[in-house]
């Protein structure tokens, strides 16, 4: 029967399939990482082309760009940090199930709109709601971020690197709530949801050398 079956579907897929049982129905990160990495790249992309070109060559055309720049500035920012955090969570992890396929498409689909409340945001110089709507993306990014964190320990145990290295991720939990508070403060103070969004990336722009720590550890 096993011969029948390896003549059926060809030896590297019957091996393929052989290695998925073997490690428990898990797959490999590779093509994760390669799709979440052309993802937040057109992100990225599709942000840049907000700034438009002004119809003059003089400085004063150019200061009606500030604010589109500003808020391009601090989402490039944003995504900059998730893929650097991304990067090193799935390089602390060795294997990835189905949910954490999609806790990672979860969180893509949060960044991915990004792009929408940074322009709105630009284009209307910082005003309540769309500085609110930001807020919002933020907060569901956080929280996906979390979930596709846990995910990947599910699979791997709590005693894996990447749980070793998060530990209480008290980073990770306060994100949201400084967020939150922001989307709560556009009622009254827009430009204190500002405040709290650049003190949140750079709380995260700070190195952190948790899971760099852990995996140099593990090498040696």
């Amino acid at each position: 029967m096993v011969r029948s079956l390896h003549r059926r579907l060809g030896g590297p897929l019957f091996r393929t399939l052989l290695s998925r049982v073997a490690n428990g129905g898990l797959m490999g990160k590779g093509r994760l990482e390669a799709f979440s990495d052309g993802v937040l790249a057109i992100i990225i992309t599709i942000m840049v082309l907000e700034l438009k070109v002004p119809h003059g060559e003089s400085i004063a055309a150019l200061a009606p760009l500030i604010p589109v720049f500003l808020s391009y500035v601090l989402s490039f920012i944003y995504v900059g940090i998730y893929w650097n955090n991304h990067h090193h969570m799935l390089h602390a992890s060795k294997k990835i199930s189905g949910q954490v396929l999609w806790a990672n498409l979860h969180l893509l689909f949060w960044l991915s709109l990004l792009p929408f409340a940074t322009g709105w945001m630009g284009e209307n110089h910082f005003a309540r709601l769309p500085s609110a709507l930001y807020g919002v993306i933020l907060v569901c990014s956080a929280i996906a971020y979390l979930l596709l964190q846990r995910a990947i320990i599910a699979v791997e145990g709590a005693g894996s690197m990447l749980a070793v290295a998060v530990g209480r991720d008290w980073k990770g939990k306060l994100s949201p709530v400084l967020y939150l508070a922001a989307v709560v403060s556009t009622a009254w103070l827009p430009w204190v949801a500002q405040a709290i969004y650049v003190l949140a990336a750079l709380l995260w722009v700070i190195p952190d050398r948790r899971i760099e720590h852990v995996l140099s550890k593990g090498e040696t």
